[in-house]
């Protein structure tokens, strides 16, 4: 195969459900990849799991693959990578296979990657030594240990190659790095050794390019405007050669954007440094790739070279870490934004004469240049803003009593307060986040084909 196509249809559990069968309609694919999880949805997925051993996956996904059933049908070639097994890719796997069967195409094969979930081996690591430090503080794991309800490391790109060579047409994993999801088609195709680092890290730059979907053709680019029209954006493809030089495009006729401004926003989303962009397969230098206007709606990328590799998985934790709830009510009138801060503030001070402060509080007038305190303000006194009010605490009874503080400012607070029909906000239990390193050796990723 001279070269590679892999479009990315999905890039977060609640992207478009259209995306994925648009792209695939249209893009021309050999590899459909679906992006379904990030550290917050793998806490939801554990906590689903907890209660019910059958769930704790991306339940979007079977809905997806079975509108894509008929895609599938017209296009024998056409393979699909998901890490929508989250917590539980053996269940999400089984599932995906009767939804083939269903469809009269029970001769596809369905692979499954796991072994990223710790959890049930934490106690196991601990007393090894692993002591799961926080990459930020250093603190050990075990100062938290008895609320920590998952622990996944990121997998690389060899255990999806390994499906593949296995004849898995559709792959799913459980936590893998997002742009491994790319370069394990595109290494699996081309054959290419994991020594081959440089390869690697051009592949990985293919796939943090289209790893959040739309995001790279046109979606929170600054310069989008009407002409962009993001009401039909198209995904984005990406088609890589053998020495890892790749192209990137979407569908034709689509809406949104391919340029060299907006993917080079993407290149630098979620980067510390650009230097060493560290992920499972490589440690990739971004500061070489080169962007390149090839035609229209077509951007040429070279580069992405090596930096090394490291000897350990990053391991994203979640664990109990109390309750929260957050208030809306707006404020409208002369002085909008004062009245509101005062409002936030009168909520906590009624709750204190009560005897309730809390661990953590937040005030602020949407409308007032509150997303972006200090760099954005308002050059007029606006005619209202939103008032949010926010607390977390670990007593959920402290939290409930807060919700309720809301509705008397409608007849006890300022003149101009209103939007209380919505009943009280509701109280969602915390899931904090732990980052930390797990020596490779102390992981065994597995790749398998269900029967």
């Amino acid at each position: 195969m001279r070269r590679v196509r892999v479009g990315n249809g999905c890039g977060f559990w609640g992207d478009s459900p259209d995306a994925p069968v648009r792209l695939a309609e249209h893009g021309r694919l050999d590899y459909l990849t679906l992006e379904y999880l990030a550290e917050l949805t793998m806490s939801i997925l554990a906590v689903q799991r907890q209660k019910d051993p059958a769930a704790g996956y991306a339940t979007d996904f079977p809905g997806v693959l079975a509108r894509l059933t008929r895609v599938l049908a017209e296009q024998p070639n056409l393979k699909i990578v998901t890490n929508a097994g989250g917590m539980n890719p053996h269940a999400c796997a089984a599932k995906a296979r009767d939804v083939l069967a269903q469809a009269g195409l029970g001769g596809r094969r369905v692979g499954v990657v796991s072994g990223d979930d710790l959890m049930p081996r934490l106690d196991e690591l601990l007393a090894a030594g692993h002591a799961l430090n926080h990459l930020d503080t250093g603190a050990p794991l075990a100062g938290v240990r008895d609320r920590v309800v998952s622990a996944n490391a990121y997998l690389g790109a060899r255990p999806i190659v390994d499906a593949l060579k296995l004849g898995a047409d559709v792959v799913v994993t459980g936590r893998v790095a997002d742009a491994s999801l790319t370069v394990g088609p595109v290494a699996h195709e081309f054959g290419w050794d994991f020594a081959d680092l440089d390869r690697l890290a051009a592949a990985t730059v293919a796939g943090h390019l289209i790893e959040c979907g739309a995001q790279a053709t046109g979606g929170l680019w600054i310069d989008a405007d009407d002409a962009t029209r993001l009401e039909t954006v198209g995904y984005p493809i990406a088609e890589v050669g053998a020495g890892g030089d790749f192209t990137v495009t979407k569908p034709a006729g689509t809406g949104g954007v391919v340029s060299v401004d907006a993917l080079a926003e993407q290149l630098l989303y979620e980067v510390a440094d650009p230097a060493r962009y560290y992920t499972p397969d490589v440690v990739a230098d971004f500061t070489t790739v080169r962007l390149c206007l090839a035609g229209p709606g077509v951007v040429a990328v070279t580069g992405g070279s090596a930096n090394g590799v490291t000897d350990s998985y990053k391991v994203s934790v979640a664990y109990r870490d109390g309750f929260t709830a957050a208030g809306t009510l707006v404020v409208a009138g002369p002085n909008a934004a004062a009245k509101a801060q005062r409002s936030g503030a009168i909520i906590l001070d009624r709750l204190a004469q009560s005897g309730l402060t809390f661990a953590h509080s937040h005030v602020e007038a949407i409308g007032a240049g509150a997303c972006v305190p200090g760099v954005v303000t308002a050059a007029f006194d606006p005619p209202e803003v939103t008032l949010r009010v926010a607390v977390r605490d670990p007593r959920r009874a402290a939290v409930e009593r807060f919700t309720r503080e809301f509705a008397p400012l409608v007849t006890s607070g300022y003149a101009g307060t209103t939007g209380y029909t919505t009943g009280r906000p509701p109280v969602r239990e915390v899931f904090a986040y732990w980052p930390a390193l797990v020596a490779k050796s102390a992981v065994t990723p597995r790749a398998e084909v269900l029967p």
